[in-house]
């Protein structure tokens, strides 16, 4: 089993749409059972008395207009004790990346690293809430979890 936590700032753009689309392309594998994928955020901002905000309205757009649904899911914040139940941590950009350090207390067993990391560009995912630019931000997305699912299956995806 393969446990992987997608992971930005408030769970409500990057780190769902993340999730969704990395479980559709494990399901168009055949390999759900082999894949645990959740996701959460680094803060409480979207979280009101322990009850996370929905998806937010046009990165849940973005996912419909390539067939993906996230209906049902919930911003939760990421705890010091998910360290241990997962096995990789994608954040989304390098304030993540800080934000998870400073959750965990370190990366001890080299489990976090940046989504756009396993592509050839690099860098950070896009961010929608500031550009408004969804689908920039769903191709960034699309092409890390393609370069991930690659890299984690040892051959080509696709």
């Amino acid at each position: 089993m393969i446990r992987i936590m997608f992971v930005c700032h408030g769970n409500i753009c990057r780190s769902p749409m993340a999730e969704f689309i990395f479980r559709d392309m494990v399901k168009k594998q055949g390999l759900e059972k082999e894949f645990t994928i959740s996701s959460s955020a680094t803060s409480t901002e979207e979280i009101w008395n322990g009850i996370g905000n929905p998806v937010y309205p046009p990165a849940k757009a973005e996912l419909a207009k390539h067939g993906l649904s996230c209906d049902g899911k919930r911003a939760v914040q990421l705890k010091k004790s998910d360290y241990e139940k997962y096995d990789y941590f994608m954040g989304m950009d390098s304030a993540n990346i800080r934000n998870m350090m400073r959750i965990f207390g370190g990366d001890g067993d080299n489990k976090i690293s940046k989504l756009m990391d396993y592509t050839d560009r690099g860098g950070d995912v896009a961010d929608p809430w500031y550009s408004r630019r969804f689908d920039i931000a769903y191709r960034d997305i699309y092409d890390g979890c393609e370069a991930l699912l690659k890299k984690l299956l040892g051959h080509e995806y696709g």
